[in-house]
């Protein structure tokens, strides 16, 4: 399989002086998000298209980031791109209370490819928000207050969403009044079970999870949050009966599933959801980044017919004021259809298979500073270690360290632009990625795995 996109064609012009413009307007007064804002010194990006970026400089680098890991279609796709523009000359904007054609085929197109009958959909500007939205479903379906959530996750930056955050950015803004409550999920690489097997850890994290649920009492537990494949947080596939056994609790509680497929929905990991992999139906389902890979901001929720129902007669006492903008489902429709013709969830399962997949095999079995290797599709971690023996990891949890910061910057210099999280970095470009350009750029991760192996006992 191959995609349709070019992705080798330079820049015509380069405009210097508009690039350091940009940089010193920046500077002077863009405030960035997750960031010190005196330690800053950020890439100016000038243009992008297909799985390639140039920076301020005319440089040109291959995004195995996919940026957030949204572009999942890669940047510029002239069909996105076009019906971004058609649309714009039909109808730029509607309040949400209005029906909207490209709204509503967004909605259907959707609801065609979620699991189940999933078939509602509620639009939000991005993930945070649905998954903020559907919290608040569940805790009025259930009248309930509490909800389960995973360390080592991340669900948004919004007060709700980073409180169900399992990871350190939540740590400043937590001061436990969300009614939130963490779990820890099956990880057998760092696993808190002492399991030796990934069945004793699904086994064993089960009955962590059951426990909990039966001292903070299931009659106060309005729902139960996952990311059906953790993302940012390390793309740790749950072990085999993991999430069925999950699913299986919920439902025998009354507690209403939430898988987060924000980043790992839309042929992220070989499939149109994540949550395929495993045969399971949850009652709610929020998405964002990949719907329309992120050419104008969109997330929303598709919903049961059972929590759906509770809001019949009910009003539900949620909205936003871009609620299924047009332009941005209208980007929507023009993803998924481009996906669709040119075969892009295949594709993304093919180069997991048979490209990156034996790839990081390979580095696992080379490199000492590699850990562990794990993922699928287009969504894969190299968890690196100084000593393979006691797993110690290259950064501490929550933080950088200079071992990090000089193979970021080794890939860059290399015209790599990677996506690395604490001791990890993750290979995620975007799903249409070229064959060629997929092995380039993990020759150019292979270079740099020789720089990390000098840390390495």
């Amino acid at each position: 399989m191959t995609s349709t996109i070019d992705s080798g064609i330079q820049p015509l012009q380069h405009d210097s002086e508009g690039a350091r413009r940009a940089y010193e307007l920046d500077r002077k007064h863009v405030f960035h998000s997750w960031s010190a804002q005196d330690l800053l010194d950020p890439m100016v990006i000038i243009a992008a298209e297909g799985s390639h970026v140039w920076d301020g400089e005319g440089n040109r680098y291959l995004d195995f980031s996919s940026q957030l890991v949204n572009t999942n279609i890669g940047h510029q796709h002239p069909a996105v791109v076009s019906a971004i523009a058609a649309q714009a000359a039909k109808l730029c904007t509607i309040a949400p209370g209005y029906v909207n054609d490209a709204r509503s085929e967004a909605a259907r197109l959707i609801a065609e490819r979620t699991p189940g009958e999933l078939d509602k959909i509620f639009f939000t500007n991005g993930g945070a928000d649905a998954n903020e939205h559907a919290v608040r479903m569940a805790r009025l379906h259930t009248g309930r207050h509490k909800v389960l959530s995973a360390y080592r996750s991340y669900h948004g930056g919004t007060q709700l969403a980073v409180n169900l955050t399992g990871d350190p950015r939540r740590w400043a803004s937590d001061n436990a009044s969300t009614g939130t409550i963490h779990f820890f999920p099956p990880y057998l690489y760092r696993t808190a079970f002492h399991s030796t097997t990934q069945e004793e850890e699904s086994q064993r994290a089960l009955e962590h999870l059951e426990q909990l649920v039966g001292f903070e009492g299931p009659s106060t537990i309005a729902a139960l949050i996952l990311e059906s494949i953790p993302g940012t947080a390390g793309i740790y596939l749950p072990p085999p009966g993991y999430l069925q056994g999950v699913r299986d609790l919920c439902t025998r509680y009354g507690i209403v599933l939430i898988c987060d497929e924000v980043m790992s929905g839309f042929g992220r990991t070989g499939k149109w959801f994540a949550v395929e992999h495993f045969d399971v139906v949850p009652d709610l389902l929020t998405f964002a980044k990949g719907v329309n890979s992120g050419y104008v901001p969109l997330g929303g929720v598709a919903i049961s017919p059972e929590i759906a129902a509770t809001f019949g007669q009910r009003v539900y006492p949620g909205g936003l004021t871009y609620s299924g903008h047009p332009l941005a489902t209208a980007a929507a429709v023009a993803t998924i259809k481009a996906m669709e013709h040119e075969q892009t969830v295949q594709h993304a399962a093919f180069l997991g298979e048979t490209v990156i997949g034996p790839a990081l095999s390979g580095f696992a079995d080379r490199h000492p500073s590699v850990g562990e290797v794990r993922g699928t599709g287009v969504f894969w971690a190299i968890e690196l270690v100084k000593n393979r023996g006691t797993r110690e990891p290259m950064a501490a949890y929550g933080t950088s360290s200079p071992e990090m910061n000089q193979l970021v910057a080794a890939c860059k210099s290399r015209g790599l632009l990677p996506f690395a999280n604490f001791n990890r970095i993750h290979v995620v470009p975007p799903c249409n990625t070229l064959v060629a350009d997929a092995r380039a750029g993990l020759s150019i991760l292979d270079e740099v795995l020789d720089i990390a192996d000098g840390f390495a006992a």
